[in-house]
């Protein structure tokens, strides 16, 4: 931390000052943390506990899943303990690296996951004949491993370079968690050559991905003119579901990341939207488009069912 750094805590203003905004905020925010953790829970027993789904597709979905446990359980519990308090939040400096950590690492893992699934969807529509060969058990594995693996990285690195950075006042952030920005905004030293870092880091990921991520499925678009009609639309239901999770990952970083070290009145709702809505949509959008998910839980509660009559 440095000896010129006097900050030992973070006072958080949080979303509203208003104390009836902020009751309205435990509701609606404690509902959708409990349906974004027990829906992702749901898929994630449905998948290992099924026999059907065994592809790459669901290993990858399962492991997506996890992932949107840990991302919003960052910061939302603390968010929704806070709307309790009647002053403001107060995050030690620890306390509030290891948010930052904790944040960006399972985000980061979150889009690495979603380059690993659109390249399997790729393999899967344009190389069926090869889909087996390449997408073996080791080469999900490894994909997946350097998914989790990258999003360590990615949040390592710039939390190192924030810890580092000296604070001597003032300690308030305009936000309900600690975020790169207004963190290397309250910091007494230049920090233009981190915030480069963090755009490099943060934003160019986002932007790199998504565009990796827009070129793959315009090949699997065209490719998908030779197909059969029920194999088209078979192929457009799943990497429809793909897409759609895509853009509500990747559009909220790109806006937040992609400029330079600057924060905005409307950061924190997007950041908010970012962290809150992909993973509780993505159950929804990956279950509510897919037969083979729904049968499997029909057939895991029908399971259960028995079981309990017994």
């Amino acid at each position: 931390m440095g000896a010129k750094n006097n900050v030992t805590e973070f006072v958080l203003f949080g979303l509203f000052e208003s104390r009836e905004m902020q009751h309205a905020c435990f509701a609606v925010f404690f509902l959708f943390h409990v349906l974004t953790v027990l829906g992702n829970l749901l898929v994630i027993i449905t998948i290992n506990a099924s026999k059907t789904l065994k592809s790459p597709m669901y290993f990858f979905l399962s492991h997506l899943s996890f992932a949107d446990v840990c991302y919003p359980s960052a910061t939302i519990p603390k968010m929704i303990a806070d709307t309790f308090v009647e002053h403001k939040m107060l995050h030690s400096f620890n306390g509030c690296m290891t948010q930052l950590f904790s944040a960006h690492s399972f985000g980061g893992t979150e889009i690495f996951l979603l380059t690993a699934m659109a390249y399997d969807r790729y393999v899967a529509i344009c190389r069926p004949l090869h889909y087996t060969a390449i997408m073996d058990r080791r080469k999900c594995g490894l994909l997946a491993g350097a998914s989790w693996l990258a999003g360590f990285l990615h949040s390592i690195l710039q939390t190192l370079l924030t810890v580092q950075l000296p604070f001597c006042g003032p300690n308030e952030i305009d936000n309900f968690f600690c975020d790169v920005h207004p963190l290397l905004k309250l910091a007494c030293a230049d920090t233009y050559m981190v915030g480069l870092i963090v755009v490099a880091n943060s934003g160019m990921i986002s932007l790199v991905s998504f565009f990796i991520l827009l070129i793959s499925y315009v090949i699997i678009l065209l490719k998908l003119r030779n197909q059969s009609s029920e194999g088209r639309r078979k192929a457009l239901s799943t990497c429809g579901s793909h897409i759609i999770t895509v853009l509500l990952v990747l559009m909220p970083p790109m806006f937040m990341y992609i400029r330079p070290s600057t924060t905005l009145a409307a950061d924190k709702l997007i950041i908010l939207f970012n962290i809150v809505m992909p993973p509780l949509l993505n159950p929804l959008i990956y279950t509510l488009r897919n037969n083979e998910v729904k049968n499997a839980m029909r057939k895991l509660f029908s399971i259960k069912k028995s079981l309990g009559e017994k």
